[in-house]
């Protein structure tokens, strides 16, 4: 039974706060074990990731074998149906063209003073894609991450993906190809993570890795950032469903299903200006847990961290929105675009009752890679700008430096940092020499 909540009754606020803070991770403690393979990969390299993917995966692999050469990418590729293939081709396309649109712009101006200042984007020069393998592999999620590198430049692209007693999935290779990946590898766990930042002999270094994985790939991620940039440590999917009663319920209870069946530590919350509908809702998602595939998996999580909560208005639907920071929000009501403008804290809106958020997971165009866990209050969704560095431009004219050089000198002097303000001071002396 989902959690039922008004914000007319007594303990709201109580129940509310818990449900906000409801720990719903299971992230057993691995950094002990994490620390370990990190450390033993960067001792021993190939051997180290070789024995732990015996070990882990059940496959024997040689320092030739790590990498899956293009000849068997091709043979896996063709196996893929002409139908599954045009979709993966139309996802990319749709998903290219919306990250090209973000490419930043270099910029440089004259000042008042006469220094010439300003900014210009650079890619980074690799970057490393974690893939999941087994039953959470899922192409799309490659094209999301592969796709916005490749469109900022990334001129070296690699991919680790597991595959447990060699069993890969073509279509993930398939949408590796199609994104213009360079290296594929069948490893994974936190020596993946491991070897993408610190190298081996078989795989150089990256400067950036991204892509989601189990508590051990999130432990390896942590525990490497710094040596190497990462995209975000993701937790359970989150959707989040602000409808009003002109809604079919059955489209709303799928929707809500749609991130439970993810995981059971997933979680779905509906907020409605209407009880009855919610009680409709609820009834439609128990007919639907009757018959889903993986009714166990999205059972569980309506079952734990399910929510239906019933608000006086949109108001206050918006308010109490803002306070859960969804990764994924779902505006079912009339005037979507007047609602969206009062969430300023999500990671992806989808507005009205024909787009549900399965379309931005897909082949929407917009990146499905988005902060959980309330980290959408200061974070957001993956995108080209984080393959791309900002390097600032500053060129000092004489005239320029007599004119703002004082005040650097001030400042040096107050933070007694003698050497920074005599740099300057030297400069500005032989210009009075003449």
């Amino acid at each position: 039974m989902p959690h039922f909540l008004s914000t007319t009754d007594a303990d709201f606020d109580a129940r509310f706060a818990a449900l906000l803070n409801m720990k719903r991770e299971d992230s057993p403690d691995v950094d002990d074990r994490v620390a370990g393979i990190i450390a033993d990969v960067r001792a021993r390299g190939d051997a180290a990731v070789i024995e732990l993917t015996r070990d882990l995966d059940g496959l024997t692999l040689t320092p030739e074998t790590l990498a899956i050469p293009a000849e068997e990418v091709d043979r896996q590729c063709a196996l893929v149906t002409d139908e599954e293939r045009a979709a993966l081709e139309l996802a990319a396309d749709r998903i290219r063209a919306y990250h090209e649109r973000q490419l930043p712009e270099d910029d440089s101006w004259t000042d008042a003073s006469g220094a010439t200042l300003g900014w210009r984007w650079t890619p980074v020069s690799a970057a490393g894609l974690y893939v999941p393998g087994g039953q959470a592999s899922y192409p799309s999620s490659v094209l999301m991450n592969a796709i916005p590198a490749k469109v900022a430049g990334v001129p070296r692209l690699a991919i680790t993906v597991p595959t447990p007693q060699g069993q890969v999935n073509p279509l993930v290779l398939l949408a590796a190809r199609i994104s213009g990946v360079d290296e594929i590898y069948r490893i994974g766990g936190a020596q993946a993570v491991a070897a993408l930042a610190y190298g081996t002999d078989t795989i150089a270094p990256v400067d950036k890795i991204t892509g989601p994985g189990n508590a051990y790939v999130a432990a390896a991620k942590r525990r490497v950032f710094g040596k190497v940039g990462i995209d975000m440590i993701a937790g359970p999917s989150e959707i989040l469903v602000i409808a009003d009663a002109e809604n079919d319920a059955d489209w709303i209870a799928l929707d809500l299903l749609s991130q439970a069946e993810h995981d059971a530590s997933a979680q779905s919350i509906l907020i409605t200006t209407d009880a009855d509908f919610g009680q409709a809702v609820h009834s439609a998602v128990e007919k639907r847990l009757e018959t889903l595939e993986r009714r166990a998996i999205a059972g569980d999580s309506w079952a734990e961290n399910g929510a239906i909560i019933t608000v006086r208005d949109l108001d206050e639907a918006a308010a109490l929105s803002n306070r859960i920071a969804p990764e994924h929000l779902e505006l079912c009501v009339a005037d979507p675009e007047a609602l969206a403008a009062k969430c300023t804290h999500a990671g992806a809106i989808f507005l009205g009752q024909w787009t549900p958020e399965a379309i931005g997971d897909y082949v929407g165009g917009p990146n499905h890679v988005l902060p959980t866990a309330r980290s959408a209050r200061f974070s957001s969704g993956l995108s080209v700008l984080d393959f791309m560095k900002r390097t600032t431009l500053a060129r000092m004219t004489p005239e320029a430096l007599q004119a703002i050089g004082p005040a650097a000198e001030t400042l040096a002097q107050s933070e007694s940092l003698e050497a920074h303000g005599l740099s300057v001071a030297a400069r500005r002396q032989r210009l009075n020499q003449g």
